[in-house]
C-alpha cells in the first residue's frame, strides 16, 4: 500500500478528511438507461430509498446523475436533466446526512443542482463539455471532479485506444486542472478521476489500477470507479458472454482493493454495503514503511 498524501475538502456544511480512510461513494442513476441498473431508481420514491439505503449502508457521499454516459449513449438537455435530477434533491433534503455529488456535464445543471443542496461536483467530461462548470464549481466554493475521458460516451470505445494510457490520462487530467484553475477553482478542491472504462480498452484499465501511484504524482486526491464495469465483464465472461452487471460484484471487489492499495482516496461503487466493508479491510493494510520488523527467525 503506497502512502497517500492527507487532503482537506471544503464543502458548504463540512470538510471531508482524506487521510487513511478510504472514503465510499454511492452511485445513484436517476435515468432509464444506465448500463448497470437503467430505470431501477427512476422513479423519485425508488431513488430516496436508495439513497437512504446507501447512507445506512456505509456511504460517505451519495453520486446522484440524471444523464446516462453508458457507451454508445446519446446526451440529454439540460431541462431534461433537471427534471429527472430536482424532485430527488428536494425530496432527501434534510433527511440525507452525508453530502451529495452531482454527476453532470453541463454548468446549468451544476448550478441549479448546487442551489438545491448538493455539495461537490463531478464532471466526466474533465471540462470538455462545458468548461463554465468550473466557473460553477469557483462561484459555490464547492470540490470539483475532474474525469478524463477519451472522446465522448457516443464515440470513445470506437475510436483509436491511446498508445501509452498513463501518460494520455496524465496529459488529460493536466489540461483540465489548468482549466479549472484558471477560472478560479482552487487547487485544494479538486480531485481526479482516471475514467476507468471511459475510452481506454480492457487491458489499459488494469494498467491504470496498476499505474495509479504515477497519477498521484500530480499532487491531487484519486477517485477511482470501477463498480460493474465492462472490463470486469469481460474478464469473468463464462461461454463467450460476458458477466452480466449484477455479477461482477466479486471482480469490483477486487478491483476496489487494488485501487486503494494503490493509493485512491475515493472509490466510487453501485453496492455500498460490500465495498464499504473491502474498503474497510484495505485501510486496515499498513503502509510498507509502517510495518513491524519482525526479528523472529
Amino acid at each position: 500500500m503506497i502512502q497517500r498524501k492527507v487532503f482537506k475538502l471544503k464543502l458548504p456544511s463540512r470538510t471531508l478528511l482524506l487521510d487513511e480512510r478510504t472514503l465510499v461513494m454511492g452511485v445513484l442513476n436517476v435515468t432509464p438507461d444506465s448500463f448497470s441498473d437503467g430505470g431501477k431508481f427512476f422513479r423519485t420514491g425508488d431513488a430516496v430509498k436508495a439513497a437512504l439505503a446507501m447512507q445506512r449502508a456505509g456511504a460517505d457521499i451519495l453520486d446522484i446523475g440524471a444523464e446516462s454516459t453508458r457507451p454508445g449513449s446519446a446526451g440529454i438537455s439540460v431541462e431534461e436533466e433537471l427534471q429527472r435530477l430536482l424532485p430527488v434533491l428536494r425530496a432527501l433534503r434534510g433527511r440525507l446526512k452525508i453530502p451529495i455529488s452531482i454527476d453532470t456535464q453541463k454548468a446549468g445543471v451544476a448550478e441549479v443542482a448546487l442551489a438545491a443542496g448538493a455539495e461537490i461536483l463531478n464532471d466526466i467530461s474533465g471540462l470538455k463539455n462545458d468548461p463554465r462548470i468550473a466557473e460553477v464549481a469557483a462561484r459555490f466554493g464547492v470540490p470539483l471532479i475532474l474525469m478524463h475521458m477519451r472522446g465522448t460516451p457516443r464515440t470513445m470505445q470506437k475510436q483509436p485506444f491511446a498508445k501509452d494510457v498513463v501518460n494520455d490520462v496524465a496529459r488529460g487530467l493536466r489540461q483540465a486542472v489548468a482549466m479549472a484553475r484558471r477560472a478560479g477553482v482552487r487547487k485544494s478542491q479538486i480531485i481526479l478521476d482516471p475514467g476507468i472504462g471511459f475510452g481506454k480498452n480492457f487491458a489499459q484499465n488494469y494498467e491504470l489500477l496498476a499505474k495509479l501511484p504515477a497519477l498521484a504524482k500530480l499532487g491531487y486526491p484519486l477517485l477511482v470507479g470501477t463498480s460493474r464495469k465492462g472490463f470486469l465483464g469481460a474478464t469473468l465472461a463464462r461461454d463467450g458472454k460476458p458477466a452480466p452487471a449484477e455479477e461482477r460484484i466479486w471482480g469490483t471487489a477486487a478491483t476496489v482493493t487494488a485501487s486503494i492499495l494503490q493509493g485512491a482516496h475515493i472509490v466510487r461503487v453501485h453496492d455500498v454495503g460490500e465495498m464499504a466493508q473491502v474498503a474497510k479491510v484495505a485501510d486496515c493494510l499498513p503502509h510498507p514503511q509502517l510495518r513491524p520488523k519482525n526479528t523472529a527467525r
